[in-house]
C-alpha cells in the first residue's frame, strides 16, 4: 500500500555479521603483537623517515630483515584499517537504528584512525629503534591506551551482534547496582595504568636489556640508571595490585548480579588474570624473551575483552526479585486459605 510504513529489516544476516566482528577483533590483536614484535626487535626505524611509505617506495627493497619486518607490519595494519572500517559499514547497513552495536563500530572507527596517527607520529618523530626520550614513553603510553580502547570498541560491536537486532532500552544490571558501576569502572582504570606502566618497562627491556637475573634486578636499583631502567621495577608491583583488584571485581559481580553468562565471565576474567600474572613472572625469569613478551602482551588483551564482556553481559543482566521487592501479584500463587469452598448442594456435602 501506497504510503505504509514498513519497519526496517537488516539487509544481512547477523549471524555473517557477527562471525566477521570476532574475525576482525582476532585479527587486529594478530597486529598488535606483530607490531610489538617489531618495537622488541628495534625494526621500527625499518622504513626510515618516511610514512605511509617506505623508504620513499611504495614496494621497498628488501635491503635487510628490519624493512621486511617494518614494511610488513604497514601492510598488516592497513588491511586492519580496512576491516575495521569495513566491519562499521556493514554493521550500520545490518542493524536497527539505536543498536548497540552501531555505537561500538562508531568508537571502533575513531580508535583505528587513532592507531593510524599515532604509528605515523612514531615513525615521523623518530621515536623508533633506540630513542630513549620521555617522548617516546609518552607516545608509546598513548598508544598502548588507544590500542585498548579499540579492542574495547570491537569487543562490545561484535558481542552486541549476538543480541537481539532490536534497538531496546539495556543497561538495566549495571545501572541498579552503583557499587557494581563503580568497581568495573575502576577496575578498567587499574588496566589502563597497568597497561601504561608496561609500556614502559616494555620500552626499558628493548632498549636496555639484562644478560643476567642480578644484572637486572641491580640495574633497576641503581641510581644512575635510565629512567627507563628504574622506573621498570613499578610494573610488577602494580601488576599484582591490578591483578588482585580486578579478580576482586570479578567475585564482587558474580556476588551481585545474577546470571549464568556473568557468572562465566566473571570466572574467565579471575583465571586470565591468573594466567597473565604467571606469564609475568616467568617472563621476568627467562630475562623477557621476545616470544615471552608477546605472550604477555596478548594475555593483557585477553583480560582486558574478557573484562569487556563482563561489563556487557551486566548490563543485559535481568533484575533480581530477590533484591527488587516481592514478585508482583501475579506471579504469587494464591494461598490455600483463601480458596472458596466449593459446594454441592444436591449432595449436601462441601468438598
Amino acid at each position: 500500500m501506497i504510503g505504509q510504513i514498513h519497519p526496517y529489516v537488516p539487509t544481512l544476516p547477523t549471524s555473517r555479521l557477527r562471525r566477521f566482528a570476532w574475525w576482525v577483533l582476532a585479527y587486529n590483536l594478530l597486529v598488535i603483537a606483530w607490531g610489538a614484535f617489531v618495537r622488541a626487535t628495534g625494526s621500527g626505524a625499518g622504513c626510515g623517515r618516511h610514512w605511509p611509505l617506505c623508504n620513499g617506495e611504495i614496494v621497498p627493497r628488501a635491503d635487510n630483515v628490519k624493512t621486511i619486518i617494518e614494511a610488513s607490519h604497514r601492510v598488516t595494519s592497513g588491511i586492519a584499517f580496512a576491516l575495521v572500517i569495513a566491519l562499521a559499514v556493514w554493521t550500520f547497513k545490518g542493524t536497527a537504528k539505536g543498536h548497540r552495536a552501531r555505537k561500538g563500530a562508531a568508537a571502533s572507527t575513531v580508535f583505528i584512525f587513532g592507531e593510524v596517527l599515532l604509528g605515523a607520529g612514531l615513525v615521523l618523530f623518530e621515536l623508533v629503534a633506540h630513542d630513549a626520550s620521555m617522548k617516546r614513553a609518552l607516545s608509546m603510553i598513548l598508544h598502548l591506551g588507544n590500542t585498548f580502547l579499540l579492542l574495547g570498541a570491537l569487543t562490545v560491536t561484535a558481542h552486541a551482534l549476538g543480541r537481539d537486532s532490536s534497538p531496546r532500552d539495556e543497561g538495566e544490571g549495571l545501572a541498579r547496582d552503583a557499587l557494581v558501576r563503580v568497581a568495573v569502572v575502576c577496575a578498567f582504570a587499574f588496566m589502563l595504568v597497568l597497561g601504561a606502566s608496561g609500556a614502559i618497562a616494555a620500552l626499558g627491556d628493548t632498549l636496555f636489556p639484562a644478560r643476567t637475573l642480578g644484572q637486572g634486578l641491580a640495574d633497576d636499583a641503581s641510581p644512575v640508571a635510565h629512567a627507563f631502567v628504574r622506573l621498570r621495577v613499578i610494573h610488577p608491583f602494580v601488576a599484582l595490585v591490578t591483578g588482585a583488584f580486578v579478580m576482586g571485581v570479578a567475585a564482587l559481580v558474580r556476588a551481585r548480579i545474577p546470571g549464568r553468562s556473568v557468572q562465566w565471565s566473571g570466572h574467565l576474567v579471575s583465571a586470565l588474570v591468573v594466567v597473565q600474572l604467571a606469564a609475568g613472572l616467568l617472563n621476568l625469569v627467562l630475562l623477557v624473551p621476545v616470544a615471552m613478551q608477546l605472550v604477555h602482551l596478548l594475555l593483557a588483551d585477553f583480560v582486558w575483552i574478557a573484562l569487556v564482556v563482563l561489563r556487557e553481559e551486566v548490563r543485559l543482566a535481568q533484575p533480581s526479585k530477590s533484591r527488587n521487592g516481592p514478585a508482583p501479584a501475579s506471579d504469587v500463587p494464591p494461598s490455600t486459605s483463601q480458596v472458596v469452598p466449593v459446594t454441592y448442594e444436591a449432595a449436601g456435602e462441601t468438598r
